[in-house]
């Protein structure tokens, strides 16, 4: 059964940081296209992050820059997103998914992971 599964999430205060990772079982993710996105209540899913199959191209929404990086080491499964600076406004659930471009369209990404709570407060 293939599988996505997002770890790592959890409560933390504000200006604290934590580390995403996503991980597959059944296939590897290597050299695939993968993709962070969040879903605050009331809101719409909405892109964070994603990663080449390479890991040389990266993108950002404007909300995370400088504070949210994502990276990948091919010869490990794991995709992570290193979230610094927390905000409360970063409370969400944090989703995984691959898809074949780097961009942060949700229709574009074919296979996604249960997701994870995000929680920042104090």
């Amino acid at each position: 059964q293939l599988q996505i599964v997002e770890s790592g999430g959890g409560l933390v205060q504000p200006g604290g940081s934590l580390r995403l990772s996503c991980a597959a079982s059944g296939f590897t993710l290597d050299y695939y296209v993968v993709g962070w996105f969040r879903q605050a209540p009331g809101k719409e899913r909405e892109g964070v992050s994603c990663i080449s199959g390479s890991g040389g191209v990266t993108n950002y929404a404007d909300s995370v820059k400088g504070r949210f990086t994502i990276s990948r080491d091919n010869d490990k499964n794991p995709v992570y997103l290193q979230i610094n600076s927390l905000k409360p406004e970063d409370t969400a659930v944090y989703y995984c998914a691959v898809g074949p471009y780097c961009s942060g369209y949700v229709d574009e990404y074919a296979y996604w992971g249960q997701g994870i709570q995000v929680t920042v407060s104090s």
